[in-house]
């Protein structure tokens, strides 16, 4: 007991000549030193942050009630007054854009989360279980991964009438969004399958669901991480897909309005970086062999 209160005083520790313990495990500092050999993570998280300035800032200085139609002039050039001009319906581009990023977040992390979750379960059931649920779910992967995906989408759009909420459109991305995070995490859980504590966990007598959600999903949590952000990603440059629709319906093309659609254009595509960066950089953290020594 005196052995510990020493070593929770730094003071009477150093004249004792005891370790002084430090308590924080030097977490910031590896955090940073991490950070400093990872740029494109930090790049990634920067890319973020500035598009989430951008809408927090804009909101509280600009007058985001322009957004709505007939509020301002249709169809007018960017100026100082209206720095990303109008569209025909008279909603002003730039009070759109300020709303429309954490809306494009929303959508990419919604179609993510339905997209990697129903992959997971899929793919535990598929390669833990194998036989014929493996044989079908496989099948329709590999006929639904060759499916292009923009066609898909813009026959959905066609096919509804008006325009899509956020909550639609992220549906209707994440109706594809599941095929590859099915695949990729079925390979994960085939290799996992065939090594020593699963083994040891079946001939325990554990059941197939308490061997998956007590040995086998805990160590795969950093790789599906990894595997959320890649769909939340690949969500959001899907919904380019849909913008260029969208501008072909209204012939935006056609009237020479290169405002309406370029602003969303380079916003979304910022996006995708960002969220690619955040990916890439946190591959160090799911693939063990890429690690570094901090």
């Amino acid at each position: 007991m005196a052995l510990k209160v020493a070593e929770t005083v730094p003071g009477a520790a150093a004249r004792r000549g005891a370790r002084v313990v430090d308590v924080t495990g030097g977490r910031v500092g590896g955090v940073l030193r991490y950070l400093r050999r990872n740029p494109t993570l930090v790049v990634g998280i920067l890319l973020l942050l500035s598009l989430l300035l951008f809408s927090a800032i804009g909101q509280l200085t600009y007058d985001t009630s322009r957004s709505r139609p007939l509020s301002v002039p249709p169809s007018l050039t960017p100026s100082a007054e209206y720095p990303f001009g109008s569209d025909n319906q008279g909603r002003d581009l730039f009070a759109v854009m300020i709303l429309g990023v954490p809306l494009t977040f929303r959508v990419g992390l919604l179609a993510g989360i339905l997209g990697v979750g129903i992959g997971t379960v899929l793919a535990f059931v598929a390669a833990y279980y194998g036989g014929v649920l493996d044989v079908a779910i496989r099948g329709v992967v590999d006929i639904g991964l060759t499916v292009p995906g923009l066609l898909v989408l813009v026959i959905i759009a066609v096919m509804v009438k008006g325009s899509l909420s956020v909550d639609q459109m992220a549906l209707v991305i994440a109706s594809l969004a599941w095929l590859w995070p099915t695949r990729t995490i079925r390979s994960q859980v085939l290799t996992m399958r065939s090594l020593a504590y699963v083994q040891v966990a079946r001939l325990s007598g554990m059941s197939g669901p308490a061997i998956i959600f007590r040995e086998m999903l805990p160590n795969l949590l950093p790789y599906l991480g990894a595997s959320l952000v890649s769909s939340t990603a690949a969500a959001v440059l899907a919904s380019i897909g849909m913008t260029i629709y969208w501008v072909i319906y209204n012939s935006a093309l056609l009237q020479g309005m290169w405002w309406w659609f370029a602003p969303p254009l380079v916003v979304v595509i910022v996006l995708f970086l960002g969220l690619f960066s955040l990916s890439a950089g946190l591959d160090e953290v799911a693939n063990p062999r890429l690690r570094q020594s901090a």
